[in-house]
């Protein structure tokens, strides 16, 4: 298997790990067949995130994932953050390897967690509203079939 170079610099030196006290909106996504967990912590102030940091157990590909998408989201805007997808993922990183596409996926669910998370705290949407704005999932592995 063959990693970019960006890649390896995220997953030798990761971007935005930590956890963030008091986070806006907290995600955590798993995938039970390889066993990495990610876990994303977004910080929101005027609909902006502010902060975002990640802690991830997993492979190379699913830290390098989990740096890279923190950076692509920080100081966007919630709307601009659910437009990411794992494709955009992908391509930041310069490709993946099709075994580890789901890492990619892991990365964008985590991020919509966090985000259904926030909106649940605010409570200012109904969960039908947060499921459909979040488009989240009960699992990544139907989203992997399509990618590889």
């Amino acid at each position: 298997m063959e990693y970019s170079e960006t890649v390896i610099e995220h997953y030798t030196n990761p971007k935005n790990v930590g956890k963030i006290e008091n986070a806006s909106g907290i995600g955590e996504v798993g995938n039970p067949v390889c066993g990495d967990i990610m876990k994303m912590f977004i910080k929101v102030e005027k609909n902006i995130i502010v902060d975002v940091k990640f802690k991830t157990f997993g492979c190379g590909a699913a830290i390098a994932t989990s740096s890279i998408s923190t950076e692509m989201i920080k100081g966007k805007s919630i709307e601009e953050a659910l437009q990411l997808k794992n494709i955009d993922v992908v391509k930041s990183l310069g490709g993946l390897p099709p075994v580890k596409l789901h890492c990619s996926v892991l990365a964008e669910e985590a991020i919509h967690e966090a985000i259904a998370d926030y909106y649940r705290k605010e409570g200012k949407l109904t969960e039908e509203a947060i499921q459909q704005r979040c488009k989240l999932k009960d699992s990544h592995c139907e989203h992997c079939k399509t990618l590889t």
